[in-house]
C-alpha cells in the first residue's frame, strides 16, 4: 500500500534516519520543511474534516455516532468511485463532465438487462461496465483525433449518454433490482464482522509498513533520498491506532460496509497503478508538461485515451453500486448533483484542476468531506440550499488553497 499523505517533490534524507529521538526530529522538521515549500499534501483537507465534524458534533451529538458514521461510510462508495475516475482526468489537465450521465446508463444498462431481459447478473454488470469504457474510449479518440477540448466533448456526452439513457429505460422509467438479489444486498446489507475486520487492518498496515521499508532499502542502496525509519514508524503505528479504533466504533453498529471496502480497495489499486508503473509515471508527466513528456518518449496520446477510458469505466461501476445502493435504476439515476459532487470531491480532496499534482486518495478525502457536509446538514434538518452553498464554498477554498501552493513552491523552486 502507498502512503495517502506522502509526497515524494522534497527530499527526505540521504539516508533513511533509525528509529530514534534524533531520528523522530528529522522527520518532524522534513515534514515542517515540505509545508513551508508548499507541499502541503492532505493537511489541509484534514484539517477541513477536522473542523467540519467538531461542529456538527457539537450542533448535534448524534453526528459521531457509529451508526450515523456507519451510513456516512456507505453513501461514499458510489460516488467516490465515481470521483476516482475524475481524479485521474485531472492528472492530466483535462476534465469529464459526463461522469455523472455515464454512471446512469451504467445503471440502466444494468437494470434492463438483469431484470427486462433475464441476464446473468454478471454479465449485466459486464455489459454495463463495458458501455462506460466505451464511452471513455469514445471521449479519448475524439480528443486525440480532432483535438477538440475535453470539456466540449464531455459537455455533448453529458446530454448525449443522458438521452440515450432515458432510451434503454424506455417508457417504464424505473426498474426494480429486486432486494433479494445479491448485489443489491452487497450494497445495503453486507458488513464485516468485528474480528475480521482487525484482522483487514492489521494484514494492511503491515503490507503497508512492509512496502515502505523496502522502498528505503532499494533506495538507500541506490545512493537515493529515502524516507526515514522513523517516519515510517509513526506513520505505521499513528495509521494503524486510527484504523483499529474506527473499526471498534463502527463495530458498534453494523461494522465495515463491504461496498465501502471495495471503494478502498479501488483507492488503492489506483494509487498502487499511479505510483509504481510506468503508466502511472507517465500520467503525472503529461500533466506536468505535454511538451516535456512527448519529448521523453511517451506515447502522450495513448495516456490521454487510457484516461479518458478508465474514467468513465469508475464512473460506470459507481453507477451500478449507486443503482445497487437504492435498489433501482431510474431517470433520475446519475442526474442532480452527481456531476458535481464527484468533481468537487476530486478537487477538495486535493486533485489540482492545472494538471499533474493529486493522488487517488483524493477521491477519498473529498467524498468524505462532502458526504460529512450533506449528513451534517441532514441531521439538522436544513435545506438542500444550504448543501450546495457551504460545498461551494469549500471548493472554492480548495482551488485557492492549491493555487497559493503552487504559487508557494514556484517561488521557491520546487515546481
Amino acid at each position: 500500500m502507498s502512503d495517502p499523505l506522502r509526497t515524494d517533490t522534497i527530499p527526505t534524507a540521504p539516508e533513511a534516519p533509525a528509529l530514534s529521538v534524533a531520528g523522530l526530529r528529522a522527520t518532524a522538521a522534513l515534514i515542517t520543511a515540505r509545508i513551508r515549500g508548499g507541499d502541503l499534501g492532505a493537511v489541509p483537507v484534514i484539517l477541513g474534516l477536522v473542523v467540519i465534524w467538531t461542529v456538527f458534533q457539537i450542533l448535534n451529538p448524534a453526528f459521531l455516532s457509529a451508526e450515523n458514521l456507519s451510513n456516512l461510510t456507505m453513501q461514499c462508495a458510489a460516488i467516490g468511485t465515481i470521483a476516482l475516475g475524475v481524479v485521474l482526468v485531472l492528472l492530466v489537465g483535462e476534465i469529464d463532465l459526463s461522469v455523472g450521465s455515464i454512471s446512469g446508463l451504467a445503471a440502466a444498462v444494468l437494470a434492463v438487462s438483469f431484470v427486462q431481459l433475464g441476464w446473468n447478473l454478471v454479465f449485466a454488470i459486464v455489459a454495463a461496465v463495458a458501455a462506460g469504457c466505451l464511452a471513455g474510449l469514445l471521449y479519448g479518440f475524439l480528443y486525440t483525433r480532432f483535438g477538440l477540448p475535453s470539456f466540449v466533448i464531455t459537455l455533448a456526452g453529458l446530454l448525449g449518454f443522458l438521452g440515450v439513457q432515458l432510451w434503454v429505460l424506455g417508457d417504464t422509467g424505473t426498474v426494480s433490482l429486486g432486494f433479494d438479489s445479491w448485489l443489491v444486498r452487497f450494497a445495503q446489507q453486507m458488513y464485516l464482522p468485528p474480528w475480521a475486520s482487525y484482522i483487514v487492518v492489521v494484514a494492511s498496515v503491515g503490507a503497508y509498513a512492509w512496502s515502505r521499508v523496502r522502498r528505503a532499502q532499494r533506495r538507500t542502496a541506490a545512493n537515493l533520498v529515502s524516507q526515514g525509519y522513523a517516519e515510517i514508524a509513526v506513520r505505521s503505528g499513528a495509521l494503524l491506532v486510527f484504523l483499529l479504533v474506527a473499526a471498534w466504533y463502527l463495530g458498534l453498529y453494523r461494522g465495515v460496509g463491504l461496498m465501502f471496502l471495495f471503494f478502498i480497495g479501488l483507492v488503492v489499486a489506483m494509487n498502487a497503478v499511479l505510483t509504481r508503473t510506468r503508466w502511472g509515471r507517465a500520467v503525472y508527466a503529461v500533466g506536468g508538461s505535454v511538451e516535456a513528456a512527448r519529448r521523453a518518449g511517451i506515447r502522450v496520446d495513448r495516456i490521454y485515451l487510457s484516461v479518458f477510458a478508465l474514467c468513465a469505466t469508475l464512473a460506470a461501476i459507481g453507477g451500478i453500486l449507486a443503482a445497487a445502493r437504492l435498489g433501482s435504476a431510474s431517470q433520475a439515476s446519475g442526474t442532480g448533483d452527481t456531476n458535481l459532487n464527484a468533481i468537487a470531491a476530486a478537487v477538495i480532496g486535493g486533485a489540482s484542476l492545472f494538471g499533474g499534482r493529486g493522488t487517488a486518495f483524493s477521491a477519498l478525502l473529498g467524498i468524505v468531506v462532502i458526504q460529512s457536509i450533506s449528513s451534517g446538514l441532514t441531521l439538522l434538518s436544513l435545506d438542500a440550499s444550504v448543501q450546495f452553498m457551504i460545498t461551494g464554498v469549500v471548493l472554492v477554498l480548495a482551488v485557492i488553497v492549491d493555487s497559493l501552493s503552487r504559487r508557494t513552491r514556484a517561488a521557491t523552486g520546487l515546481a
